[in-house]
């Protein structure tokens, strides 16, 4: 957590960024009331509030770290507890990492005082993206490793003195001997009792104390229970429990269930933590130049427009900005898809979040913060690993009911077994209360969806919603987008066809006035063909009618005002003219609509468009993995049926409105299709969002504007099979994950309840079970499935390198 205050200095001599506090309190969280502070968790909304905006008249989005959380119920704790307090407008929390997005009004609550709500809950949230965390984080695993080693040093002690009572035969060991290896084993189980299970008998006693159930409570209560119950038999062997003592069945089960949770969170940190590293991948602190020409060390929130900054090999753009000085390579793989180092020598720009690579480099800050295009990157990864997909949902909603039944269950075995033997019936409700352990049930979804986002993202796809990848596992049909999508979104100009009266330049050059304000590829394409500047034509009132084209007034400069004329550009069907198929090229018409209703024709342009090399192999991919695969345009038949044959498919479609390429997609899904919409993200905005799921090309739309539910930041079309293929993978993991917790329940808790699973066993049970669904949702971690299309098998199109988040590729200088 930040303890930079107002007027402070931004370093000190002590840490890089502060002096990190030991824990996130009430008191330190006060900090945070700063206003400066909020940038480094959180942004603003709406983001276009303005650099020069009061940050207190906004409303924030902030992302938390949690500590102290283990499962569904916890989760939903911290959820009740921020929605509790006033001013907060909305609070999710995600059990799979750990982490919390609240959005709150400055106006009615400060950060103090809805992080003191978590505090109060029992649970411990400091700012995400800040250094501090990362670093509490890393405390966290090692305090749980030294647990993990007092738990394996005492359970190996303990099976030496209990394994003499295993092999003794009747009459071998003395009464005295018993009871010296029990008064052993409990000085040896006493420490692991304290330092190892403190964690769960702090958070069971928090839980007694709010009157909750969490799944810390069933735990904490089987050791307890084995505790007392050997400590009475040690020392009252003649007690109604001094028949046995049960000090291996507890260290062994406190071993397995820390190794357990050990390892889990070691796979986590690798196979959903990737989401992470890359949300963290902006340096904490980098040198800015001093009024006096030095470079000092300063925290990156405090970088505006107009710093210089100098970025050395192997750090990370911190902002958007010029080079100044310098030259160098740029890794901008997780900006652009594109996996090949940039040149960007002196005057280039240079983004935040990617690599220097080379040399030493002066850059002059543009933009920062909520800015810039990594800030929408994050924006978007941070929503989807906070989405709660439907079975999570469900697994989530039975957590609390579960654990509950699981306490009944434990006390009425406990209830049967006494009149027989009260320290079996007590080791038997142990049993079952450490084995039902719903921690596997509610890992089972969002562990699985978190890595394979994480995957997708570290090739370049980002996942918008995350309940898109079980929509997309579902997918029969996969519907295309022509201009931009199946096609390169460069065109060039082919032709200029024009009137009786008209030069091809003048004509270009009214078409460029209006295309100028498009982004189109039709649209780039004749105003990079035209040149710079509108020329004579001034242009007011224009319009564009999404996949369809442009209209405006546009006049002379020359001319008076009245001379004005109505000029449309576009389609042929925009334009108001007849198409032409004889020509194969699309055709861009410029017409002028007089005030009787004429309409003149004064221009065609012919663009050729350039099919992707990949397409065939993509299209050809997706028909063979059992996906029907068809073609929607705006773009004339001709050209459509053009793309449709050389790309391989069978179903086109063109001269299509927005609303026609909505009215085919719901005809579609009417017939029963579960269909996948693949767009530029331009002009598909309604059919992105109508369809059950849909891509788009981050190039040509701004992030955070998008309505795809994966976006595709590099140019490969080979992608959109990949994600198909990896959706499908993604669910069939979670049914096995799913099948596996039920199944393991279904199997053990009967085993627990009739006393033939030891306390031990249960344990060990417990472990795996979450342990094997980590592993599990892991194997989604490794490279994107390879496609069935041989031609694609061995070629990788460009932009589809797997991408290294975690650290950059230097180059020799």
């Amino acid at each position: 957590m930040s303890t930079f205050q107002p007027g402070s200095p931004d370093l000190s001599p002590a840490h890089p960024l502060g002096t990190p506090p030991p824990a996130a309190s009430p008191a330190q969280a006060v900090l945070l009331d700063d206003p400066q502070e909020w940038s480094a968790f959180g942004r603003p909304v709406p983001a276009a509030s303005g650099a020069g905006a009061d940050p207190r008249a906004c409303t924030w989005d902030s992302q938390v770290v949690l500590e102290g959380m283990h499962c569904a119920a916890c989760a939903l704790t911290i959820e009740d507890a921020l929605r509790s307090v006033p001013g907060v407008l909305q609070a999710d929390v995600s059990a799979a990492t750990r982490r919390a997005r609240v959005v709150w009004q400055p106006s009615e609550v400060q950060p103090s005082q809805w992080i003191g709500a978590v505090h109060k809950a029992g649970y411990r949230a400091m700012p995400a993206m800040d250094a501090f965390a990362r670093e509490q984080r890393q405390r966290e695993n090692r305090r749980a490793l030294w647990r993990w080693l007092v738990a394996g040093f005492c359970m190996m002690q303990v099976m030496m003195y209990a394994w003499p009572a295993y092999v003794a035969q009747p009459g071998d060991l003395t009464g005295e001997m018993e009871q010296l290896l029990r008064w052993a084993s409990w000085v040896i189980t006493l420490p692991m009792v304290v330092f190892s299970c403190g964690p769960f008998f702090s958070s069971a006693l928090r839980d007694i104390r709010l009157r909750r159930v969490s799944m810390d409570l069933p735990v904490a209560l089987g050791m307890a229970i084995t505790f007392v119950v050997s400590t009475a038999g040690t020392f009252d062997p003649a007690g109604i429990f001094g028949k046995e003592v049960y000090y291996d069945s507890l260290t062994m089960f406190v071993f397995f269930l820390l190794t357990g949770r050990w390892l889990e969170l070691r796979l986590r940190d690798r196979t959903a933590g990737a989401l992470e590293a890359v949300m963290n991948r902006l340096p904490d602190s980098v040198e800015r130049r001093a009024p006096d020409g030095s470079f000092a060390r300063v925290a990156t929130r405090r970088l505006v427009a107009g710093d210089t900054i100098r970025v050395l090999p192997g750090e990370a753009f911190p902002a958007d900005g010029r080079i100044t000085l310098g030259s160098t390579h740029a890794d901008e793989s997780l900006l652009t898809g594109e996996s090949t180092p940039v040149a960007r020598p002196v005057g280039s720009v240079v983004t935040a979040g990617s690599y220097n690579l080379r040399a030493p480099v002066e850059v002059l800050v543009e933009g920062t913060g909520g800015q810039t295009r990594f800030a929408q990157i994050v924006a978007l990864m941070e929503s989807a690993s906070l989405q709660k997909p439907r079975l999570a949902q469900l697994a989530d909603r039975i957590a609390r009911p579960f654990l509950i039944a699981v306490l009944v269950a434990a006390a009425l075995s406990a209830v049967y077994w006494w009149p027989s033997d009260p320290g079996h019936a007590l080791m038997v409700a142990v049993a079952v209360l450490i084995v039902t352990c719903p921690c596997a049930l509610s890992l089972a979804t969002p562990v699985a969806m978190l890595t394979a986002a994480g995957t997708l993202a570290r090739h370049g796809v980002l996942v918008r919603n995350l309940q898109g990848l079980e929509a997309l596992a579902h997918v029969d049909t996969v519907v295309f987008d022509k201009t931009g999508t199946l096609t390169r979104d460069g065109m060039a100009l082919q032709a200029v066809h024009t009137a009786s009266g008209w030069s091809a330049h003048d004509a270009l050059g009214l078409a460029a006035s209006l295309a100028r304000h498009s982004m189109h590829p039709a649209s780039r394409a004749l105003a990079a063909a035209a040149g710079e500047g509108d020329g004579p034509w001034a242009v007011t009132d224009l319009h564009e009618a999404a996949g369809l084209g442009l209209v405006a007034q546009v006049r002379n400069v020359h001319e008076p005002r009245e001379a004005a004329r109505r000029v449309h550009l576009g389609s042929a069907r925009h334009a108001g003219v007849a198409p032409s198929d004889a020509n194969p090229a699309l055709q861009v018409v410029l017409s002028e609509h007089l005030a009787d209703g004429r309409v003149l024709e004064l221009a065609r342009f012919d663009l050729m468009e350039d099919l992707r090399t990949e397409a065939p192999a993509v299209v050809a991919a997706l028909e063979q993995a059992g996906a029907s695969v068809q073609l929607l345009s705006g773009d004339r038949m001709g050209a459509v049926l053009r793309v449709a044959s050389q790309s391989g498919i069978a179903q086109a479609t063109g001269e299509c409105t927005p609303q026609g390429k909505l009215d085919a997609l719901q005809a579609l899904q009417a017939a029963g299709r579960h269909v996948a919409m693949v767009g530029d993200g331009l002009n598909d905005g309604p059919v992105l969002a109508g369809a059950h799921v849909s891509f788009a090309f981050g190039r040509a739309v701004p992030l955070a504007q998008s309505q795809a539910d994966f976006v595709v930041l590099g140019d490969g079309l080979a992608l959109v099979p990949q994600t198909v293929l990896l959706a499908r993978r993604t669910l069939r993991v979670v049914r096995q994950n799913l099948w596996w917790a039920a199944g393991y329940n279904a199997l053990c808790v009967p085993l627990a309840v009739v006393g033939w699973m030891p306390a031990w066993l249960a344990g060990l049970g417990m472990a795996l079970s979450s342990l094997l669904v980590v592993l599990n949702a892991a194997r989604l971690a490794r490279d994107l499935p390879a496609l069935p299309s041989s031609g694609l098998a061995q070629q990788r199109p460009q932009g589809t390198a797997p991408i290294d988040i975690t650290k950059p590729r230097l180059e020799a200088a």
